[in-house]
C-alpha cells in the first residue's frame, strides 16, 4: 500500500516513522488506493485526526501516545481491533471520537472510560457483542452518544445519571431489554432519544416527563405501557412510538404537544374512537395511526391540520364516509384509508388536493362511480381504489395522469372499455383492472412501460394487443374471452409469470362445440378407429418380428407408462446411467424414496425419485407415489417443478424430473457457505417464485390444488438460484362439492395450528406454511419458538433484525431493505392463528410484486 499526498509518498515500511513526521511537518493530507489520512495541527501539534477505510495492519506501527495534545480522533469504515482499541484509552485530551461503520467484533474497550474530557462519541455500526458497560461514570462531559447498530445486549446501566450535559443520544437497532430506562432524571438537557428497534419492556418510566427539553423521540419496535402523560413535553417536534403493544385509548396530554410535527403511533393496539386532540396540533406535517384498532368516524374537524402532508389511518376498523373537509388539507402528498370499513362515495373535493402522489382506498365499501375530477390530481403516481364496491366506466381523464405509476382499480363492479390510451403514459409500470365487468378489446398503443398487467376475471374480448408492452414481467389474461391463437409471447423478453387461463364460459363453449362436432361426426369417427386399430395390430407384429432379429436395442420401459423426454429414454437408459441406482449417484431423499441424479449420453441430466421395493409393498407409499404422478401430470407453471416421465416396473418404480442443480433451499440455508451466496435479492425472488407457484395452484388451476407440505425441504434451486415447488406426494385436490376432510400431514414445524382440531383442508394450510417458509427463508434457519411470539397479539415484540440472517450483511440498498420489509409483514399475516384472518396466495403474490 501507498500513503501518498501532492508533495509526498510514503511506503508502509516508512508507516513507523509517521509519528514523528506529523510532529515535525505536520501535513495535511496522505491518501492511498484504500486508505485515506487526514491531520489538523496548531501550534505544531496534531489536535485532529481522521482515518478512513484503513486497517490496523496499515496503522500497526502507529502508536497514539506520541500525540499527546489530540482532541478529535475519527477512524470511520476501518478494521480495527482489540490492542489498537486500548491505546484510544491513552488520549486524555480527546472531546471527540468517531469509530462509526467499522468491523470490529469484541466487546467494549475498558480503557475508553479514561476519557473524561469526551464530549462526542461515536460508536454506531460498530459490531460490538457484549453486555453494555457500566462504565459511563467518568464520562461526565458526554453531550453526544451514538451507539446504534450494534449487539449490545442486556440493561442500561445506572450511570447514564451522570450523564447531565447529554443533548444527544442513539442506541437504537440494539438488543437491548428489561424495563425501560430507568435512569433518565437527570438527563434534563436531552433534545433527541432514540431507543428504536430493542426488546424494553414494562411500564415506561415517570423521569421521562422531567425531559422538558426533548424534540425528537423514537421509541418504536419495542414493548411495554404506553407513557402516562407528555405534558410537560412542550417542546416535543418528533414522536415515533410505532410497532410496540400500546394499547386503549389515546392520552388527553397529546393536546399540550403544540409543537409536534411528526407523529408516528402506527402497528399498536390502540383502540376507541378517532381522537378529537388531534386536530389542535396544527403543525403537524406527518400523523400516522395505522394498523391499530380506532374505531368510529374520521372528524371532520382534521381539516384544520393545514400543514399537514402525510396522513395514513390504513388497518382499522374506521366506517363511514370520507369528510369533505378533507379537500381542505391542500398540502397532502400522501393519504392512506385502506383497509377499513368506510363507505359512501369517494368525495370530488379531493380534486383540491394538487399536491396529492399517493392516494390508497382500497379495501373498503365505497360505492358510486370513480369521480373523473380525480384526473386533475396531476402529481398522483399512486392510486388504489381497489376492493370496493365502485361501478361505472373507468373515466378517461384517468388515462391522461402522466406522472401515474401504479393503478389499481381490481375486484370492483366496473364496466366499459379499458382505455388504450393508458398504455402511453410513460411512468405507469402497475396496471390491475381485474375482476371487473370490462368488455371490448384490449389494446395499449406505444410507449408502453408496464411491468405488471392484470386484466384477469373480466369480459374482454379479441387478441389482446401489447407489441409494445416490452417491459411485462408479470400478465394474467386469464377468465376473459379472448382469442390467444396468434398472442406472440416473443415480443416479451422479459416475462417471468404470464397466465392465459381462459374463462368458465369459454371452456364450457368449447365442450359443447365438441359434443356437437361428436355428434355428428361419430360414425365416421368410429370407421376411423377401426382403421387405427388394424394399423396398430399389423404394426406390433412387424415389430415383434424386429425385436427377435435384434434383441440388443429393446427397451423394457413402458410397462405401464412412461412420458419420455424426447421420444427414445425409458427404463433401460436410466438404469445404465445411475449404474443400476447405485448410491454414489444417490444426491437425496424425499417425503418417499431416494433422489438419484442421471446423466444421459447426450449430456442431459435428470433427477430421479426411485421407491424401493419395501415401499412400493406399503399402501401409503404406493398412494403418494401415484399421487404425485397424478398432480404434476396436469400441473404446469415455471416455478413447479418438471416431471418429465415415470416409469412403473416390475423391478422398480421411479419418477423422472426435472434436474435442480442447486439442490434444497434447506440444504442450502443450512450450509454455512452456501447460504452466502443467498444474497437478499436472491432470497426475496425465490420467495415470490414460489408464492407465485402457489397461488396459481389455488387460484388459476381447476379444481384447485393444496401442497400440504410446503417447507425448505420442499422447495428445490436451479442453477440460477430460482425456486420451485416439488414433492407433491401429499398433495390434495380441493373438490367443492365435499368437506376436504383429511388426516395431519405435512413437516413438523410447517403444519397450521387448525389441523390440530380440525381434519378440512383447506388452501390457508398453504399459507400458514407459506409463511413459515418465507420467515425462514430471510432468517436462515426455522423460526422455530419465535412463531408463537409473532402471533396477532404480540409480534410487536420481536424485531425484523433479529430475524434476519447474520452470516449475510445487512442490505445497504433501500430498495431491497423495502421488500425484506415487505416480506417479513407478509408472512406476519400468513402465519395468523385464525385461518379466516390470513390473506390469499393471490393478494400475497401480488403483494409481493408491487
Amino acid at each position: 500500500m501507498w500513503i501518498t499526498s501532492s508533495n509526498v509518498i510514503i511506503s508502509v515500511t516508512m508507516l513507523m516513522m509517521l509519528p514523528f513526521m506529523l510532529v515535525a511537518a505536520c501535513p495535511t493530507s496522505y491518501y492511498g488506493p484504500y486508505c485515506w489520512i487526514d491531520f489538523s495541527c496548531n501550534n505544531g501539534s496534531v489536535v485532529e485526526v481522521l482515518i478512513y477505510d484503513c486497517d490496523e495492519s496499515d496503522l500497526k506501527n502507529v502508536t497514539f501516545s506520541s500525540f499527546p495534545s489530540l482532541k478529535r480522533l475519527t477512524i470511520d469504515l476501518s478494521h480495527l481491533e482489540g490492542n489498537f482499541l486500548h491505546q484510544i484509552g491513552l488520549l486524555q485530551n480527546l472531546t471527540y471520537l468517531s469509530l462509526r461503520g467499522n468491523y470490529h467484533k469484541g466487546t467494549f474497550p475498558v480503557s475508553f472510560t479514561n476519557l473524561t474530557r469526551l464530549q462526542h462519541l461515536d460508536l454506531s455500526d460498530y459490531n460490538f457483542n457484549d453486555t453494555f458497560l457500566a462504565s459511563f461514570a467518568n464520562l461526565t462531559q458526554l453531550e453526544y452518544i451514538y451507539l446504534s447498530r450494534n449487539n449490545f445486549s442486556g440493561t442500561l446501566p445506572l450511570s447514564f445519571t451522570n450523564l447531565t450535559r447529554l443533548e444527544y443520544l442513539d442506541l437504537s437497532n440494539n438488543y437491548f431489554n428489561g424495563a425501560f430506562p430507568v435512569s433518565f432524571t437527570n438527563l434534563t438537557r436531552l433534545e433527541q432519544l432514540y431507543i428504536s428497534h430493542n426488546a424494553f419492556s414494562g411500564t415506561f418510566p415517570l423521569s421521562f416527563v422531567n425531559l422538558t427539553q426533548l424534540q425528537y423521540v423514537n421509541i418504536s419496535h419495542n414493548s411495554g405501557t404506553f407513557p402516562v402523560s407528555f405534558t410537560n413535553l412542550a417542546q416535543l417536534e418528533y414522536l415515533h412510538l410505532s410497532n410496540n403493544y400500546f394499547n386503549g385509548a389515546f392520552p388527553v396530554s397529546f393536546t399540550n404537544l403544540t409543537q409536534l410535527k411528526y407523529l408516528d403511533l402506527s402497528r399498536n393496539n390502540f383502540n376507541g374512537t378517532f381522537p378529537l386532540s388531534f386536530p389542535n396540533i396544527t403543525r403537524l406535517v406527518h400523523l400516522d395511526l395505522s394498523t391499530n384498532y380506532l374505531s368510529g368516524t374520521i372528524p371532520s374537524e382534521l381539516w384544520n391540520l393545514k400543514n399537514l402532508q402525510f396522513l395514513d389511518l390504513s388497518q382499522n376498523l374506521l366506517s363511514g364516509p370520507i369528510p369533505p373537509s378533507f379537500g381542505s388539507m391542500i398540502n397532502l402528498a400522501y393519504l392512506d384509508l385502506s383497509t377499513n370499513q368506510l363507505n359512501g362515495s369517494i368525495p370530488k373535493e379531493l380534486r383540491n388536493l394538487m399536491y396529492l402522489k399517493t392516494l390508497n382506498l382500497g379495501v373498503n365499501h365505497f360505492h358510486g362511480q370513480v369521480p373523473s375530477v380525480l384526473g386533475l390530481l396531476t402529481q398522483l403516481k399512486f392510486l388504489n381504489l381497489a376492493m370496493n364496491n365502485i361501478i361505472g366506466p373507468i373515466p378517461l381523464e384517468l388515462a391522461y395522469m402522466n406522472n401515474l405509476e401504479h393503478l389499481d382499480l381490481n375486484d370492483n363492479l366496473l364496466t366499459g372499455k379499458s382505455h388504450p390510451e393508458f398504455g402511453k403514459l410513460s411512468r405507469l409500470y402497475y396496471l390491475d383492472f381485474s375482476s371487473n365487468c370490462l368488455s371490448g378489446n384490449v389494446y395499449f398503443q406505444n410507449p408502453c412501460n408496464l411491468r405488471h398487467l392484470d386484466l384477469s376475471e373480466n369480459n374482454l374480448i379479441g387478441i389482446p394487443s401489447l407489441t409494445f408492452c416490452n417491459d411485462l414481467l408479470n400478465l394474467d389474461l386469464s377468465h376473459n374471452n379472448f382469442r390467444l391463437e396468434g398472442f406472440n409471447l416473443s415480443v416479451f423478453p422479459k416475462l417471468t409469470y404470464f397466465n392465459p387461463r381462459s374463462s368458465d364460459l369459454n371452456r364450457n363453449e368449447s365442450e359443447t362445440s365438441l359434443k356437437i362436432l361428436l355428434e355428428y361426426l361419430f360414425p365416421i369417427t368410429v370407421g376411423f378407429c377401426f382403421l387405427v386399430l388394424g394399423g396398430y395390430v399389423l404394426y406390433r407384429r412387424k415389430k415383434a418380428t424386429t425385436e427377435k432379429s435384434h434383441p440388443e436395442i429393446k427397451k423394457h420401459g413402458n410397462v405401464y407408462s412412461i412420458l419420455n423426454y424426447d421420444g427414445k429414454v425409458a427404463y433401460e437408459d436410466f438404469i445404465n446411467a445411475t449404474e443400476d441406482f447405485d448410491l454414489k449417484y444417490c444426491i437425496g431423499t424425499g417425503g418417499y424414496g431416494s433422489v438419484y441424479e442421471a446423466k444421459l449420453p447426450d449430456g442431459k441430466t435428470f433427477a430421479l425419485k426411485k421407491l424401493h421395493r419395501f415401499e412400493a409393498k406399503q399402501p401409503a407409499f404406493d398412494k403418494s407415489f401415484k399421487n404425485e404422478i397424478q398432480v404434476l401430470t396436469n400441473l404446469r407453471h415455471k416455478n413447479i417443478v418438471k416431471l418429465y416421465g415415470f416409469c412403473l416396473h416390475e423391478k422398480c418404480n421411479f419418477l423422472v424430473y426435472e434436474y435442480m442443480e442447486k439442490g434444497s433451499l434447506f440444504c442450502a440455508l443450512s450450509d454455512s457457505d452456501f447460504s452466502i451466496m443467498l444474497d437478499w435479492k436472491t432470497r426475496v425472488n425465490i420467495i415470490k417464485q414460489v408464492a407465485h407457484a402457489l397461488a396459481y395452484m389455488h387460484h388459476d388451476y381447476s379444481p384447485p390444488i393444496i401442497h400440504r407440505d410446503i417447507s425448505s425441504n420442499n422447495i428445490f434451486l436451479n442453477s440460477e438460484m430460482e425456486g420451485f415447488v416439488a414433492d407433491f406426494g401429499v398433495a390434495k385436490v380441493l373438490d367443492p362439492d365435499s368437506s376436504n376432510q383429511t388426516g395431519v400431514v405435512g413437516t413438523l414445524g410447517y403444519i397450521a395450528p387448525e389441523l390440530a382440531y380440525s381434519i378440512t383442508v383447506t388452501e390457508k394450510c398453504d399459507v400458514y406454511s407459506f409463511g413459515v417458509l418465507a420467515l425462514e427463508t430471510i432468517g436462515g434457519k426455522h423460526p422455530g419458538d419465535l412463531l408463537m411470539s409473532l402471533n396477532s397479539s404480540n409480534r410487536h415484540g420481536v424485531m425484523l433484525e433479529s430475524i434476519l440472517d447474520k452470516r449475510i450483511p445487512y442490505p445497504n440498498d433501500r430498495l431491497i431493505e423495502k421488500e425484506i420489509l415487505r416480506v417479513y409483514e407478509v408472512a406476519l399475516t400468513c402465519i395468523l392463528t385464525n385461518p379466516k384472518s390470513r390473506p390469499t396466495m393471490r393478494l400475497i403474490s401480488q403483494e409481493l410484486c408491487k
